[in-house]
């Protein structure tokens, strides 16, 4: 390594170490060893320290001992649990020990409310990385950016950034250069910015990049069914399979270098603008760990190569750029140019199934007038997408599960929203796509070339045809919404008992390797993502895929939910962790969880039932424990009795924790998700002989505690009070 960076990393290291021991001091002085210091929405404390050194932080006593620890590793001595890394003659160590105590500093900068600064995201919660997992295993995110420092012009740093959001990578925006930042220089472009965007700013000082840090280490806790203090464990898992690297632009310096020496740790290499040693591959890294790249048009590929990221891009032919990145874009009242649905007017969108001579493949047919046909001054029409798909492997029970990717796909064309589906759909183009030349044409064009990209193996052909006449629209708005009907019917028809074959899900031991998901009729796979007829689609579309059809074989126990060919599969894929599983049980045998469940179900012993908390909660719950708490006890491919991972919907199913009792277990749920359920809850809660259920289950308004939910419970005389001892 060169003599140049060891000497910068060792600088920044004592300094950062310096500043931490000073800052400690300071602190412990004013406010007591005994003073708080914690990140918010959290269960991993500081998330670097726990995962590292498994240290619970969460006073300045604490702190004070990581620091010490620290100081050991910055003279290349192990620490107290054993971490020491040797690559590179330990320099390594150095980085470590500055990014332990980077996110002392960052904590104790939360706490005062210095950060995060307005506009920025600061540390980033646990949910948010649990909500990202679905998207990192099934690939609309496939690469995370850690961005330092401004580009060296505006036009630079659009240009990057857009080809990041092409390429399906998330853009995590850190540090000024003399007060110039790259979340200044995109919004002066008129880029918006968010999450749903891949673009993240985190903070305008660069202690800020340690929020990346702590986000990234926290995935093989949640998902890698890692424990605390198994830092070589962690640290390789975090080479292979967090898709993450820094993009240092237009400065460095000493702290900055102690920094890297940290993130090379881990595996995550550095690519930069500046002219720095280069370093090839080194023991923690894949590949070339610190790479220049001074051409911005050249940036993004040299990092995709660099990190090893496979992407997988949609060559769709539209004005507009096209990617996972713009699902999450709204086009607002001001930038609107045209709309459909919502309010403005009637809307819905309807894929069926035809035979192979009725259909056209790759033709598009606007029947009516165009948005460039519109009257000066008219912002709305009514609009009809009925999508035409032959194949020889189609089947009705596909339609509706294509038709469901039309929200996806149309979303993917920058400037173009889409929101619902079926007959509630609303779809917005701005002008800024219009002055492109987006046309209603091209929504044909985008759904032929993506169903026959993602469903290749049962779409041979594909047509469009987009009604933009009131009375068209109204015509085959009847039509489909029997068909709508039609379609519920036989899906709710549908029971474990009515097929002799389930479907594996193995998609995310990408992140979660022991983890595997059942999916039943009557019980979908935890993300909420995946059906029985998702699963079967797939298996259709990719016969060696993460989704397998599997044989139920022998029942073993009815109640529990068990059959000796799906032990035997569980047990296989789990890479023996997992002995057996029962399907319909919460407290014996019970399905592990990846980390991506939209509710965790929990038993509340002192009700004699169970509650149930989405992951959009963020108030207590009558456990004593938020989301966040509770998610720290489900997730890595465990199975953990009395806590489960399940998808919403689970709660509508006849098998929702059927050995337990089913419904009449559930004494809690947050007022929203009740909402959300609505009339599904209310019907499951009526077939099951409980029609007053809804009402008698508490909510936030009726109870935090639970002190506070058993008098609720017996004021409305709960059926859960009478059941057998749940444990």
């Amino acid at each position: 390594m060169s003599e140049v960076l060891v000497q910068l990393g060792t600088k920044g290291a004592d300094a950062v170490l310096g500043l931490t021991r000073t800052t400690l001091e300071k602190v412990s002085k004013e406010k007591g060893k005994s003073a708080s210091v914690a990140f918010p929405e959290t269960n991993y404390y500081l998330p670097l320290a726990y995962a590292l050194l498994n240290k619970e932080v969460k006073t300045v006593e604490d702190c004070l001992e990581v620091l010490v620890d620290a100081e050991k590793l910055n003279a290349n001595k192990a620490a107290s649990n054993g971490l020491l890394i040797p690559a590179l003659g330990g320099v390594l160590n150095k980085g470590v020990a500055t990014l332990l105590c980077e996110e002392i500093l960052a904590a104790l900068m939360t706490g005062s409310g210095e950060h995060p600064k307005p506009g920025y995201a600061g540390f980033l919660p646990d949910k948010l990385l649990r909500s990202l997992g679905i998207q990192l295993v099934d690939g609309r995110i496939v690469g995370v950016a850690v961005i330092l420092g401004p580009a060296k012009d505006e036009d630079s740093a659009v240009e990057m950034i857009r080809q990041f959001q092409t390429n399906s990578i998330v853009s995590i925006l850190v540090g000024n250069v003399k007060g110039k930042t790259l979340k200044e220089q995109l919004e002066n472009k008129g880029v918006e910015l968010g999450l749903d965007n891949y673009i993240v700013p985190l903070g305008e000082d660069y202690l800020s990049a340690i929020y990346a840090v702590n986000l990234a280490v926290r995935a093989p806790l949640i998902y890698g069914g890692f424990k605390a203090g198994q830092w070589g464990g962690i640290a390789e898992y975090m080479c292979k399979r967090v898709p993450a690297f820094v993009v240092m632009l237009s400065h460095v310096d000493e702290i900055i270098v102690a920094t890297g020496l940290g993130v090379l740790a881990f595996g995550l290499p550095i690519i930069t603008d500046l002219d720095v040693p280069q370093l090839g591959k080194i023991d923690t890294t894949l590949h070339e760990a610190l790479i220049t790249e001074k051409d911005y048009k050249k940036i993004v590929s040299q990092c995709i190569l660099t990190r090893g990221i496979k992407v997988k891009v949609a060559k769709v032919n539209v004005p507009v750029a096209y990617a996972a990145a713009f699902e999450g874009e709204r086009v607002r009242k001001e930038q609107l140019f045209a709309e459909f649905g919502g309010k403005a007017s009637e809307s819905f969108e309807y894929l069926t199934s035809k035979k192979i001579d009725e259909v056209e493949d790759g033709k598009v047919e606007i029947i009516g007038p165009d948005i460039d046909q519109m009257p000066k001054g008219q912002k709305s029409m009514p609009m009809a997408i009925i999508v035409e798909v032959a194949g020889r492997k189609m089947q009705k029970d596909f339609e509706p599960i294509l038709e469901r990717q039309i929200h996806r796909f149309v979303n993917y064309a920058q400037g173009v929203m889409h929101i619902g589906q079926r007959d509630i759909n609303w779809i917005r183009i701005s002008r800024e796509a219009y002055n492109k030349g987006f046309r209603l044409k091209h929504i044909g064009v985008i759904l032929h070339a993506m169903l026959h990209q993602e469903f290749s193996a049962i779409a041979d052909r594909v047509q469009v045809k987009i009604y933009t006449q009131a009375e068209d629209v109204d015509k085959l708005q009847k039509t489909a919404m029997k068909v709508y009907d039609q379609r519920d019917e036989r899906i709710s028809g549908m029971s474990d008992e009515s097929v002799d074959t389930f479907y594996s899900c193995t998609l995310c031991q990408s992140f979660a390797p022991n983890h595997v998901c059942i999916i039943t009729p009557e019980r979908l796979g935890l993300c909420g993502a995946y059906s029985w007829l998702d699963g079967k689609a797939a298996f259709e579309i990719n016969p060696t895929g993460p989704n397998q059809p599997l044989p139920k074989g022998k029942l073993l126990d009815a109640k529990l939910g068990q059959w000796d060919k799906i032990n035997d599969f569980v047990k296989d894929k789990s890479n023996k962790t997992i002995e057996k599983v029962s399907m319909y049980s919460l407290m014996q045998d019970p399905q592990s969880s990846c980390g991506c469940f939209e509710c965790i179900i929990a038993v509340v012993p002192e009700a004699n039932g169970v509650m149930i908390v989405h992951r959009d909660f963020n108030g207590m719950t009558p456990s004593g424990m938020t989301f966040t708490t509770l998610a720290g006890s489900v997730g890595g491919g465990v199975q953990t009795p009395g806590f489960l991972g399940v998808g919403k919907l689970y709660l509508a199913s006849k098998k929702f924790i059927f050995a337990e009792g089913g419904l009449p277990r559930l004494v809690w749920m947050p007022k929203e998700l009740k909402e959300i359920l609505g009339e599904k809850l209310a019907k499951r809660c009526k077939e099951a002989g409980f029609p007053e259920l809804v009402d008698q289950i508490a909510d936030e308004t009726n109870a935090t505690t639970a002190e506070e939910l058993l008098v609720y419970l017996e004021k409305v005389k709960h059926p859960a009070l009478s059941l057998p001892a749940l444990i």
